[in-house]
Parts: C-alpha cells; structure tokens; sequence
C-alpha cells in the first residue's frame, strides 16, 4: 500500500478542509470539463488533454480521457503515455492517482482517494494515493479504495471492490477482490 497519508482536519464534521482558492479551482474546472470537455466527440482527445493540462494534471505522452470521464481535483492526476480513462470513469482524486503508461481504467470504475476518520468527532478526511502500474486494466464498474498500488500487468474484474495492493501481473476479483487461480483464468478466457 502507499504509505502517503494525509490528514486534512477540520474543526468540525460540516467544514471543509479545502482553502477558498482550492474550492474555487475545484470549482472553475468543474465549469471548464462541462462546457469544453463532455460534449466533443472522442477524435478530440487532444483538446481534452490541453484543458487537464490547463488545470495541472501531468500528462506524459498521449493518453486517452474519454470525454465522460470525471476528475474531482485534476491537479492530483499524472496520466502516462497511452493510459487509457473510459466512459464515466471516476477519478475522485482527493489525494494524488497515478495511471501508468497503456493502462486502462474501464467504464464506470471508481477510484477513490479519499476516506474520513470515522473513529474521530469530526469525521476529517483522510486521503492516501492510489497507483496503477502500467499495462493494468481496471474493469467496469471496480472501485479502488484510498492507498491501493495495482502492479503492472495486473487485472481486475469488473465490479470488484480492491481494498489491498494487487501484485504485478495478477487478476483479481470480487468483493473484496481476491487473487484468481490461474486455472480459472484460463477457463474465463475460452
């Protein structure tokens, strides 16, 4: 797991723990995708690239952001070369998401940085990174919970709930997602 915790307290449960100026970037981007990102069509991918850039995401090479895809704080996100996010992908990105280089994050799946102290009165948010190494596919609809690494070359199934790293070059599945025999891999693939 990444080790990077970061505790932003709040005085009380109601409070943000964002400054003004973090809140009005959160804001203005949330503008900005909607009027100049969710309507072009996917040849625009360039475009959609210019505006993250625009709001601080580090882009290295030529990903792939659908334009459906969804990102809480930009300024957080690193997309690699040929890293691909898909139709309604949620990168809620409290704390910082790396997606490495030819990994796919498919439809609908979660990745979530960011949970509250729930043994803790005001409940403040915790936020820990979340790693995808490269050539790893998320699948549709999985969630990713603050602080998971997903090695290289991993796999996880669609819907899984991943709560722990996922080794390199492993499949995972299921809620929580677990290792999947390689036999039963293969009996998947056919």
């Amino acid at each position: 797991m990444n080790e990077a915790r970061h505790f932003l307290h709040q005085q009380k449960p109601g409070d943000s723990p964002w400054s003004i100026r973090t809140r009005l970037g959160m804001l203005l981007f949330d503008y900005a995708w909607m009027f100049l990102c969710v309507w072009t069509p996917k040849p625009a991918n360039a475009w959609r690239l210019l505006i993250l850039k625009m709001f601080g995401t580090r882009i290295e090479g030529r990903p792939f952001v659908h334009q459906r895809a969804r990102f809480h704080t930009p300024w957080n996100v690193v997309l690699r070369d040929c890293a691909c996010i898909g139709d309604r992908a949620n990168l809620y990105s409290l704390g910082r998401i790396e997606i490495g280089a030819g990994a796919t994050i498919a439809q609908e799946a979660y990745l979530c940085t960011g949970t509250h102290a729930c043994d803790q009165p005001s409940r403040h948010l915790i936020t820990a990174p979340i790693t995808v190494g490269s050539e790893a596919f998320v699948g549709a609809r999985a969630f990713v919970m603050p602080g998971v690494v997903i090695g290289a070359g991993a796999v996880v199934g669609a819907c899984s709930v991943v709560t722990r790293d996922v080794a390199a070059s492993t499949t995972v599945a299921g809620n929580p997602a677990r290792a999947i025999p390689r036999k039963m891999q293969v009996a998947h693939a056919g």
